[in-house]
């Protein structure tokens, strides 16, 4: 199997706009508006996760939308992970390189 040792992070996992039973699984205050796999997968590899981009998967719960999804090391739980990733990515529209 491809996926294993690999966590899959979703772009509604850390989406501002959307709500927790929409798919968000961290606070708002920790997630970022309307975030690219390309961000996150950038953001992934600055935390040396080793991201593999899946530009062609759908997120189950909007199925109609075809934003992708990033697999990651699962080396942390899900959730401490995902706020890792939404607080690089803040970092990098800031500007600020960690």
């Amino acid at each position: 199997m491809k996926d294993k040792g690999k966590l899959v992070i979703w772009p509604a996992y850390i989406d501002k706009t959307r709500s927790r039973s929409n798919g968000r699984i961290i606070s708002r205050k920790s997630s970022v508006n309307e975030p690219s796999i390309q961000e996150i997968g950038l953001a992934a590899q600055k935390l040396g996760l080793t991201p593999e981009i899946e530009a062609d998967k759908a997120y189950p719960k909007s199925w109609w939308e075809s934003k992708g999804r990033v697999l990651i090391d699962n080396t942390a739980p899900k959730t401490a992970l995902a706020r890792k990733i939404a607080s690089t990515i803040k970092d990098m529209r800031s500007g600020q390189t960690k």
